[in-house]
Protein backbone atom coordinates (compact mmCIF):
# COMPACT_ATOMS: atom_id res chain seq x y z
CA UNK A 1 0.00 0.00 0.00
CA UNK A 2 1.38 3.43 -0.98
CA UNK A 3 2.14 6.21 1.47
CA UNK A 4 -0.69 8.21 -0.10
CA UNK A 5 -3.18 5.43 0.67
CA UNK A 6 -1.90 5.23 4.24
CA UNK A 7 -2.17 8.95 4.89
CA UNK A 8 -5.11 9.71 7.20
CA UNK A 9 -7.84 12.03 5.99
CA UNK A 10 -8.19 13.51 9.48
CA UNK A 11 -4.90 14.34 11.18
CA UNK A 12 -6.28 15.53 14.53
CA UNK A 13 -9.40 14.09 16.11
CA UNK A 14 -11.40 14.18 19.29
CA UNK A 15 -12.68 10.70 20.13
CA UNK A 16 -15.69 10.72 22.44
CA UNK A 17 -16.46 7.55 24.37
CA UNK A 18 -19.11 6.81 26.94
CA UNK A 19 -18.00 5.40 30.25
CA UNK A 20 -19.90 2.21 29.41
CA UNK A 21 -17.19 1.45 26.83
CA UNK A 22 -14.97 0.45 29.76
CA UNK A 23 -17.60 -1.56 31.64
CA UNK A 24 -17.64 -5.33 31.80
CA UNK A 25 -20.55 -7.71 31.18
CA UNK A 26 -22.39 -6.37 34.22
CA UNK A 27 -22.56 -2.92 32.61
CA UNK A 28 -20.77 -1.06 35.37
CA UNK A 29 -17.29 -0.58 36.79
CA UNK A 30 -13.99 -0.69 34.89
CA UNK A 31 -13.10 -3.94 33.16
CA UNK A 32 -9.36 -4.21 32.34
CA UNK A 33 -10.15 -6.40 29.31
CA UNK A 34 -12.43 -3.72 27.85
CA UNK A 35 -9.81 -1.07 28.56
CA UNK A 36 -7.25 -3.16 26.65
CA UNK A 37 -9.55 -3.50 23.62
CA UNK A 38 -10.21 0.24 23.45
CA UNK A 39 -6.51 0.99 23.93
CA UNK A 40 -5.61 -1.20 20.94
CA UNK A 41 -8.11 0.63 18.75
CA UNK A 42 -6.61 3.97 19.73
CA UNK A 43 -3.09 2.64 19.16
CA UNK A 44 -4.02 1.64 15.61
CA UNK A 45 -4.98 5.18 14.59
CA UNK A 46 -2.12 6.71 16.58
CA UNK A 47 0.30 4.45 14.68
CA UNK A 48 -0.65 5.99 11.31
CA UNK A 49 0.05 9.52 12.53
CA UNK A 50 -3.35 10.65 13.79
CA UNK A 51 -3.21 13.10 16.70
CA UNK A 52 -5.76 11.88 19.25
CA UNK A 53 -7.60 13.75 21.96
CA UNK A 54 -10.01 11.63 23.96
CA UNK A 55 -12.99 12.68 26.05
CA UNK A 56 -14.71 10.01 28.12
CA UNK A 57 -17.91 9.90 30.11
CA UNK A 58 -18.59 8.29 33.48
CA UNK A 59 -21.83 6.31 33.09
CA UNK A 60 -20.09 3.09 34.12
CA UNK A 61 -19.31 4.58 37.54
CA UNK A 62 -21.92 7.23 38.26
CA UNK A 63 -25.06 8.63 36.70
CA UNK A 64 -25.89 12.02 38.16
CA UNK A 65 -29.54 11.91 37.13
CA UNK A 66 -30.14 9.03 39.55
CA UNK A 67 -28.83 11.14 42.40
CA UNK A 68 -30.94 14.09 41.30
CA UNK A 69 -34.05 11.90 41.18
CA UNK A 70 -33.41 11.14 44.84
CA UNK A 71 -33.06 14.77 45.85
CA UNK A 72 -29.36 15.40 45.31
CA UNK A 73 -28.37 18.86 44.09
CA UNK A 74 -27.62 18.82 40.36
CA UNK A 75 -24.27 20.55 40.85
CA UNK A 76 -23.17 17.96 43.41
CA UNK A 77 -24.24 15.07 41.20
CA UNK A 78 -22.44 16.56 38.21
CA UNK A 79 -19.23 17.18 40.16
CA UNK A 80 -19.25 13.53 41.23
CA UNK A 81 -19.52 12.58 37.56
CA UNK A 82 -16.57 14.80 36.68
CA UNK A 83 -14.44 13.03 39.27
CA UNK A 84 -15.55 9.65 37.89
CA UNK A 85 -14.34 10.63 34.39
CA UNK A 86 -10.86 11.09 35.86
CA UNK A 87 -10.93 7.50 37.14
CA UNK A 88 -11.83 6.29 33.64
CA UNK A 89 -9.13 8.48 32.11
CA UNK A 90 -6.46 7.05 34.41
CA UNK A 91 -7.55 3.49 33.54
CA UNK A 92 -7.27 4.28 29.82
CA UNK A 93 -3.92 5.98 30.30
CA UNK A 94 -2.61 2.84 31.98
CA UNK A 95 -3.98 0.68 29.17
CA UNK A 96 -2.34 2.83 26.50
CA UNK A 97 1.00 3.18 28.25
CA UNK A 98 1.16 -0.61 28.70
CA UNK A 99 1.16 -1.04 24.90
CA UNK A 100 3.66 1.70 24.23
CA UNK A 101 1.42 4.67 23.48
CA UNK A 102 2.60 7.83 25.28
CA UNK A 103 -0.39 9.38 27.01
CA UNK A 104 -1.21 12.38 29.17
CA UNK A 105 -4.32 12.92 31.27
CA UNK A 106 -5.55 16.48 31.60
CA UNK A 107 -8.55 17.45 33.66
CA UNK A 108 -10.77 20.48 34.04
CA UNK A 109 -11.16 19.55 37.71
CA UNK A 110 -7.92 20.30 39.54
CA UNK A 111 -6.20 17.07 40.66
CA UNK A 112 -2.54 17.94 40.42
CA UNK A 113 -1.30 14.75 42.07
CA UNK A 114 -2.87 12.48 39.44
CA UNK A 115 -3.32 14.57 36.29
CA UNK A 116 -2.28 17.79 34.57
CA UNK A 117 -4.69 20.70 34.53
CA UNK A 118 -6.38 21.10 31.17
CA UNK A 119 -4.49 23.81 29.30
CA UNK A 120 -5.40 24.22 25.65
CA UNK A 121 -1.95 25.01 24.27
CA UNK A 122 -0.34 22.26 26.35
CA UNK A 123 -2.87 19.75 25.04
CA UNK A 124 -2.10 20.79 21.47
CA UNK A 125 1.63 20.53 22.11
CA UNK A 126 1.26 17.03 23.55
CA UNK A 127 -0.62 15.93 20.43
CA UNK A 128 1.97 17.51 18.16
CA UNK A 129 4.62 15.48 20.01
CA UNK A 130 2.71 12.26 19.38
CA UNK A 131 1.05 11.83 22.76
CA UNK A 132 -2.57 10.82 23.18
CA UNK A 133 -4.30 13.37 25.41
CA UNK A 134 -7.20 12.14 27.55
CA UNK A 135 -9.21 15.17 28.62
CA UNK A 136 -11.26 14.44 31.73
CA UNK A 137 -13.49 16.42 34.07
CA UNK A 138 -16.04 17.38 31.42
CA UNK A 139 -16.20 21.14 30.89
CA UNK A 140 -15.33 21.71 34.54
CA UNK A 141 -18.83 23.03 35.12
CA UNK A 142 -22.05 21.32 36.22
CA UNK A 143 -25.10 21.15 33.93
CA UNK A 144 -23.02 20.25 30.86
CA UNK A 145 -22.54 16.76 29.45
CA UNK A 146 -19.28 15.16 28.37
CA UNK A 147 -20.64 15.29 24.80
CA UNK A 148 -20.65 19.07 25.11
CA UNK A 149 -17.16 18.87 26.60
CA UNK A 150 -16.00 16.92 23.53
CA UNK A 151 -17.39 19.57 21.20
CA UNK A 152 -15.81 22.36 23.24
CA UNK A 153 -12.40 20.66 23.40
CA UNK A 154 -12.60 19.84 19.72
CA UNK A 155 -12.92 23.49 18.87
CA UNK A 156 -10.24 24.54 21.35
CA UNK A 157 -7.56 22.16 20.04
CA UNK A 158 -8.51 22.70 16.38
CA UNK A 159 -9.61 19.12 15.82
CA UNK A 160 -10.75 18.31 12.30
CA UNK A 161 -13.55 15.99 13.40
CA UNK A 162 -15.26 14.59 16.47
CA UNK A 163 -15.78 10.83 16.41
CA UNK A 164 -18.46 9.55 18.75
CA UNK A 165 -17.88 5.87 19.47
CA UNK A 166 -21.10 4.06 20.41
CA UNK A 167 -22.60 0.57 20.36
CA UNK A 168 -24.56 1.25 17.16
CA UNK A 169 -23.25 1.80 13.65
CA UNK A 170 -24.63 5.29 13.16
CA UNK A 171 -27.76 7.36 13.56
CA UNK A 172 -31.13 5.70 12.93
CA UNK A 173 -34.61 7.06 12.33
CA UNK A 174 -35.77 4.98 15.31
CA UNK A 175 -34.16 2.75 17.89
CA UNK A 176 -33.01 -0.25 15.79
CA UNK A 177 -33.31 -2.52 18.82
CA UNK A 178 -37.01 -1.70 19.00
CA UNK A 179 -37.67 -1.47 15.26
CA UNK A 180 -35.34 -3.64 13.14
CA UNK A 181 -36.67 -1.83 10.05
CA UNK A 182 -35.39 1.54 11.26
CA UNK A 183 -33.48 3.50 8.62
CA UNK A 184 -29.78 4.22 9.13
CA UNK A 185 -28.56 7.57 7.85
CA UNK A 186 -25.20 7.76 6.09
CA UNK A 187 -25.16 11.54 6.31
CA UNK A 188 -27.16 14.25 8.05
CA UNK A 189 -26.90 18.00 8.19
CA UNK A 190 -26.59 19.60 11.61
CA UNK A 191 -30.12 20.94 11.24
CA UNK A 192 -31.49 17.49 10.42
CA UNK A 193 -29.69 15.99 13.41
CA UNK A 194 -31.25 18.62 15.66
CA UNK A 195 -34.66 18.07 14.07
CA UNK A 196 -34.45 14.31 14.60
CA UNK A 197 -33.23 14.98 18.16
CA UNK A 198 -30.40 12.51 17.66
CA UNK A 199 -30.06 10.63 20.93
CA UNK A 200 -26.50 9.41 20.48
CA UNK A 201 -25.16 12.95 20.92
CA UNK A 202 -26.21 15.79 23.18
CA UNK A 203 -28.10 18.48 21.26
CA UNK A 204 -25.99 21.25 22.80
CA UNK A 205 -22.89 19.50 21.44
CA UNK A 206 -24.40 19.27 17.95
CA UNK A 207 -25.31 22.97 18.07
CA UNK A 208 -21.74 23.86 19.03
CA UNK A 209 -20.41 21.77 16.15
CA UNK A 210 -22.84 23.44 13.77
CA UNK A 211 -21.89 26.95 14.88
CA UNK A 212 -18.20 26.21 14.32
CA UNK A 213 -18.46 23.91 11.28
CA UNK A 214 -16.91 20.94 13.08
CA UNK A 215 -17.99 17.61 11.51
CA UNK A 216 -19.15 14.75 13.68
CA UNK A 217 -19.03 11.02 12.91
CA UNK A 218 -21.15 8.55 14.88
CA UNK A 219 -19.95 4.96 14.60
CA UNK A 220 -19.82 1.59 16.31
CA UNK A 221 -16.52 1.63 18.20
CA UNK A 222 -16.66 -2.16 18.60
CA UNK A 223 -16.51 -2.79 14.87
CA UNK A 224 -12.97 -3.95 14.09
CA UNK A 225 -12.29 -1.38 11.36
CA UNK A 226 -14.68 1.50 12.02
CA UNK A 227 -12.25 3.87 13.72
CA UNK A 228 -9.51 3.33 11.13
CA UNK A 229 -12.06 3.73 8.31
CA UNK A 230 -13.28 7.00 9.82
CA UNK A 231 -9.85 8.62 10.12
CA UNK A 232 -9.00 7.48 6.60
CA UNK A 233 -12.08 9.28 5.28
CA UNK A 234 -13.96 6.15 4.25
CA UNK A 235 -17.74 5.88 4.59
CA UNK A 236 -18.57 4.55 8.01
CA UNK A 237 -21.36 5.23 10.50
CA UNK A 238 -23.17 8.55 10.10
CA UNK A 239 -21.48 11.79 9.16
CA UNK A 240 -23.12 14.94 10.56
CA UNK A 241 -21.89 18.10 8.91
CA UNK A 242 -23.00 21.18 7.01
CA UNK A 243 -24.22 19.26 3.95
Amino acid sequence: MSNEEQRPYYRRIILKLSGEALAGPEGFGIDPDQVAIIAEKIKAVHAIGVQVGLVIGAGNLWRGNRGVQRGMAQATADHMGMIATVMNALALQDGLERIGVPTRVQTAVMMNQVAEPYIRLRAIRHMEKGRVVIIAGGTGNPYFTTDTAAALRGMEVNAEVIIKGTQVDGVYSEDPKVNPAARRFERLSYSEALEYRVRVMDLTAITLCMDHHLPLIVLNIWDDHSLIDAVMGRKVGTLIDGS
